[in-house]
């Protein structure tokens, strides 16, 4: 075969990964793109036009006036800000202590506390809504973000230690006992270990993100108040029974979707790393 040949068929190895790459990339941004463009036109193109690019004659800001004007959108989006940062900080926090014990030392009845502690993956958590909500109120914990955190964190756990567990044990155990004899503590042994599972923690920080940042469930049952509703919340009161502010609709989750693709951005190459680890040898 000459060394054409050979390349050009080197070329359609690689052309047809990334045009499926890029079929699967378009298939997943077209519901995305179609929520922000029409987010800028009025409320007749939006239903007559609804595929086509804002024009001068259907440009409209009608939508994001109406969010901030007749909500504490605001508001909203501090509340979404603060929980999202705090419950996943306590989750890696947490997930990654435990994995590192887990993955480090053996002990009795090892095996049994990691299945344990990965039951949560398996078991969703709001089949104990009622017992949740049971519990919030004997603390005095409702309408506060404190009872969302708590939820979140307890949420996000099981799959923050399962994932972390999986790649602190690939970590090699000379390098650990290098650290050992050079008389470093457990704390900074863990602490030289979690830049080793980056990819493992951007992995776990944008999965547990996204069903914190757009739950409805939990702060509709524990905290419906006006000053602790999030973003996905506070978006619901434009979605009426006979009437529905469509263009405050579409405007609300378009900037709700702003900090879910900031973070991909920022943890995309760390999140693809996680993923494919050690798919290829």
């Amino acid at each position: 075969m000459s060394s054409f040949a050979k390349l050009r068929l080197r070329l359609m190895e690689t052309a047809v990964p990334h045009a499926i790459l890029l079929t699967y990339t378009a298939i997943a941004l077209f519901p995305i793109l179609l929520v922000v463009i029409n987010s800028f036109k009025t409320r007749k193109a939006i239903f007559s036009d609804p595929l086509l690019i804002p024009t001068p004659d259907t440009f409209s800001l009608e939508g994001y006036v109406t969010v901030w004007n007749r909500a504490n959108f605001d508001a909203y989006f501090t509340n979404s800000l603060v929980v999202t940062v705090i419950s996943i900080s306590l989750i890696l926090l947490a997930g990654a202590m435990a994995a590192f014990a887990l993955s480090e030392y053996e002990f009795p009845g090892n095996p049994l506390l990691g299945l344990y502690l990965a039951l949560g993956i398996m078991i969703p958590i709001r089949l104990g809504t009622v017992g949740i909500l049971r519990l919030v109120s004997a603390l005095d914990l409702v309408n506060t973000l404190t009872a969302l955190i708590l939820v979140y964190v307890a949420q996000g756990l099981p799959l923050s230690i399962f994932v972390l567990q999986q790649f602190m044990a690939q970590v090699p155990r000379e390098l650990k006992e290098a650290a050992r004899v050079d008389g470093a503590s457990e704390y900074r042994i863990f602490a030289l270990i979690l830049p080793l599972v980056r990819p493992a923690v951007a992995t776990v920080a944008v999965f547990v993100m996204i069903p914190i940042w757009n739950d409805l469930w939990f702060p509709l049952i524990l905290a419906p108040g006006e000053a602790t509703k999030t973003v996905t919340l506070g978006a619901q009161q434009f979605l009426g029974q006979f009437v529905s502010d469509w263009n405050a609709v579409l405007a609300s989750l378009t900037l709700a979707m702003i900090p879910v693709l900031i973070l991909y951005l920022i943890f995309s190459r760390q999140l693809i790393r996680g993923i494919t680890s050690g798919a290829v040898k």
